[in-house]
Order: structure tokens, then sequence, then C-alpha cells
């Protein structure tokens, strides 16, 4: 098996050590794929200073072609890349396949926003001392970038890193997850062939306590992390002076009011809670029903979890497939034995074989329990009643997490009270907060992290304002 090579400033490299790519169904080896060293690394970001020079050159029209380019060829290899997310993520087959499809969405939206990367006038002339006066503001790359990408969405979660620093004429570094490098890898490849210079691109696989080089180094100019909340935090308190942007873990909440459509908040809740094995960080995990429709809406719910197929991920039928490893399942797996222990119980799943942790349904819990207070990262979910909308918007907002949350009702007063109300970075209405467009900001609040993500937003945080005044009387009176 012949090793992937890592990517050091567009040219494929062979280095000492590899590690194993394993099928997480069935812990096979996949794939071998090279180790960055701290050597590499260091040359990835000199390399990303050299290609910068080159990227900040760039005419708009080149970087946005480059995009449109790169998102061709996501579309003409997107059976090729979602065998591969299968294969090292354990993604199901339906659900890989979206993400290349996404992914493909997430560069092209990025290639339209390289055109719309607006500045603005400014009359300065308002009092008699600034006559004459007039500014200019204009966005400008802000420099090497470094995207640190996480397993659960290998693909789409780099192009969300990779396509915003093009489209703003920067250079980036790209350290994919040790679970799943193989997609970045790719990717890397096909951002060559679309045109970027060799320099400005690097992809080095590389453990997480190795890559903290990256932070550190004071000449990254901005650090795109998505990831878990420790590891996030620790590397914004290392990473010196440069931008930081932060995505990381929830414990969605979902509340279902009496005048909300049981049926679909039923299906929806289903696909939030177990899609990709509850490995989303909007993940649905905490479900609150208003008591009067309580038992008849969680009949819904378990009726609609019972019905999914759980198994094989390369079955195209599979709805629920593995956890990346058997460590993160044992974690779930111990999380709702705890509950158990305190009191909770089980209405459905609960059963870990290997990988594989099964689809679960948990009643009687209390908000101090970890699988509620914290992130479980799994297909699990708690199910519990609420009295009134503002006890469950206390309920929802009770959490040291604020990524998104979904509202379930026909009441544009309750939409509009929960807007206002939630500490989140979205409110979805009838919807779960699973539910993301690659176009829209996304972020969170509190514990979540710092920043937004989508190609428009991502530009943002990676460019730099710039002002210029002109005295058009230049003190000739």
């Amino acid at each position: 098996m012949e090793p992937y090579p890592i990517l050091l400033g567009g040219e494929k490299k062979q280095t000492g050590e590899t590690v194993p790519v394993r099928f997480p169904y069935t812990g096979e080896v996949y794939a071998q794929v090279c180790q960055a060293t701290a050597t590499d690394l260091n040359s990835a970001v000199t390399l990303s200073i050299e290609g910068y020079k080159k990227t900040r050159a760039m005419t708009t029209h080149e970087r946005s072609q480059i995009l449109f380019r790169l998102a061709d060829m996501i579309a003409r290899r997107s059976d090729e890349l979602a065998e591969v997310l299968v294969m090292e993520g354990g993604k199901t087959r339906k659900f890989a396949a979206t993400e290349a499809a996404r992914a493909e969405i997430t560069v092209r939206t990025a290639a339209e926003e390289a055109k719309r990367i607006y500045g603005e006038v400014l009359p300065l002339d308002q009092n008699g001392d600034t006559a004459g006066r007039t500014g200019f503001l204009q966005r400008f790359p802000i420099g090497p970038v470094v995207g640190i990408v996480p397993f659960n969405f290998p693909l789409n979660l780099a192009c969300h890193k990779l396509a915003p620093a093009i489209a703003a004429g920067n250079s980036i570094i790209l350290k994919p997850a040790s679970a799943t490098p193989l997609s970045c890898l790719i990717l890397g490849d096909m951002v060559l062939a679309a045109g970027l210079p060799k320099e400005a691109i690097s992809v080095v696989p590389c453990a997480g306590a190795r890559a903290e080089q990256l932070a550190t180094d004071p000449r990254v100019a901005f650090l795109s992390f998505t990831g878990s909340c420790n590891v996030g935090w620790h590397l914004r308190e290392i990473a010196g002076r440069k931008r930081v942007g932060l995505e990381m873990g929830g414990n969605a909440a979902v509340i279902i009011h009496e005048d909300a459509s049981l049926d679909y908040a039923a299906g929806r809740i289903a696909t939030g809670g177990f899609v990709n094995a509850g490995q989303v960080c909007i993940s649905v995990q905490r479900v609150l029903i208003h008591r009067p429709v309580y038992e008849n809406a969680l009949e819904k719910i378990l009726a609609a979890v019972k019905g999914l197929k759980f198994g094989d991920p390369r079955d195209p039928a599979t709805d629920v497939g593995p956890m990346i490893d058997r460590l993160n399942a044992e974690e779930a797996y111990r999380r709702v034995q705890e509950a158990i222990n305190q009191g909770a119980r089980i209405l459905c799943g609960g059963n870990l074989m290997e990988n594989m942790f099964e689809p679960t349904v948990l009643v009687d819990t209390t908000p101090a329990m970890r699988v509620n207070r914290e992130e479980v990262f799994a297909p699990v979910i708690s199910v519990a009643p609420y009295n009134d909308f503002a006890e469950a918007l206390r309920i929802a907002n009770d959490s040291g997490f604020g990524l998104q949350v979904g509202i379930f009702t026909q009441n544009i007063n309750r939409a509009m009270q929960a807007f206002s109300g939630m500490e989140v970075g979205g409110v979805i209405v009838n919807d779960i907060p699973t539910f993301r467009t690659d176009q829209m900001p996304y972020g969170g609040a509190k514990g979540s992290g710092l920043g937004r993500e989508g190609p428009r937003y991502a530009i943002e945080e990676m460019t730099e304002m710039r002002l210029m005044v002109i005295n058009r009387d230049g003190g000739m009176g």
C-alpha cells in the first residue's frame, strides 16, 4: 500500500512517518498517509508567504476562475469523493454524496463572492476643519491562513476554509483530521490543477499536538479551527496576535410547541439527532416538548427513530452508520449508562457493538446530567416536557454552548421571542438546529466559538479593512 504523500507548497513529499486510515465500520486499513514533520510545517509556512505574494497580486477574475474550475472538478469527481468519505469517515453513502454536493456549492459560492468584496466611500467634510477630505474603504487579503479541519465533514469544512481564503487573495495551509485526511489531500491536488500558485497550498496531515506549531507561528495571519472546545480555546490562548476563528461544539436544543406540525417535527428530529451517527456540532441533542402534546410527539419521534436503518454505511439504504472509532463510541455508551444510573430511562437503542452505537432516545433526564450538559457527539437524544414557552427558552439557554436552536411553532411572536432571547448563533424556525446551507453565516456564542463561516462571512474574517483619506485641496487652499 503506497502511502499518500503530504502536499508541501504544491509539491508532493513522502515522509518517514505514516499512519493508517481505517474504515470505521470494520476497522480494516483503507490507506496509509504520510505525516508532516515539524520541519515540514515550518516549510509550509515559509512557502505560504511566497504563495501569498502571488495570490495577493491576482485579479478578482483570476481568483474567481480558479474557484469555479475547482467547483467543476468537485462535481465531476463527486462519486469518487463520496466513496472516500464513506471509507475514511464511515459516513453513510447518501450522506457522503450530500457532503460532496455541498462542497461544490461552497466553492462555487466563494467564487461568486470573490467578485463582491466591496468597499465604501465616506464623506469626511463634516466640519470646516475637514473640508475637502474623502475617505475610501477597501478590503485587502490578510496573509497566510491555516485551516484545521475536523473528521466529521472533512471535505466540505476544508472547502469552507480553503475557498474563502483563495477568494480573498490569501494562501492556505490545511491540516486535516488524523482519521480523515484523504479528502483534504485530494482537494489539494484539485486546487493545484485549478490553477492556484503551488506555493499557496499545503496539506499537512499530522498529530494535533504537532500542529500547534502552526497556531503559534507569528507568520500565520489567520487561524481557522473547527473541532472540540478544549482544543479550540487552547489554540486561541497560544495563537499570539493573529486572528482566530473558532467553530466548536454544541448540545443543540429543539423546542416543539403545541401548535407545531408534530409529524414533520418528529421526522426532522430523527434526521437531526442521528445523521452521521450524531457526530455533527449542531446535531439535535435536547428535545423539549410542550406538555399538552408531549406523549403524542414522543410517540411519533420514537416511531421515526425506530424506522432508521442502522448498519453498514456502504449500503445505500443505511441511515445511521458507525462512529469514527471505538473510543468515541465507548465514551457515548458510558455517558448514557451514567444517565441511567442517575435515573434516566432508555426508550430505544443504547446498545454498543464495536464502533456502532445504536440510535438512542432517553427520557427522565435532568439538566445536570452529562447527556444534557455536555456535547455527546453521538446518536443520542434526550426528550423532556415543558409547561410554557418561556420555560422552554430558559432550559434551552441553560447551556455553556450556543450554536443553533430549532423552534417548531406557527406563532410568529414566539419565533421572534426566541430570536431575541436565545444566546445562539442561529435560530431555526420550524426546522431542526442541524439545518445549515453553506452560504449562510454559521458560528456560535458562548463556548461554541468566535467568528462566522459561510463564504461571504469568512472572507470578511480573512481580509483587512483599510482606509485611505484624500485631501482634495492638498493644503493649496
